[in-house]
């Protein structure tokens, strides 16, 4: 299955020593992603091009790896 960038908003709680825990994924469309669980973070390229913090997430059941690169936020996303 191939996969792609997505550019996505997200809603994170950033703690007083900088630490970022993204909290929801949020689509264009408005839909909203409940991050249950941050498996971890580490600076990684990713698969579709562009490298950052990557979060290993679980959203609904599933891992997700989700993007930090620059001031931007993406997904790496089964659609276009």
């Amino acid at each position: 299955m191939e996969l792609y960038k997505r550019y996505v908003d997200v809603i994170l709680y950033q703690k007083r020593n900088g630490d970022i825990l993204p909290l929801y994924v949020c689509w264009e469309n408005g839909r909203r992603y409940k991050i249950d669980k941050v498996l971890s973070s580490e600076r990684r390229a990713s698969q579709v091009g562009g490298c950052g913090i990557r979060y290993a997430c679980m959203i609904q059941g599933r891992r997700r790896n989700l993007f930090l690169e620059k001031n931007k936020w993406f997904i790496e996303s089964y659609q276009p």
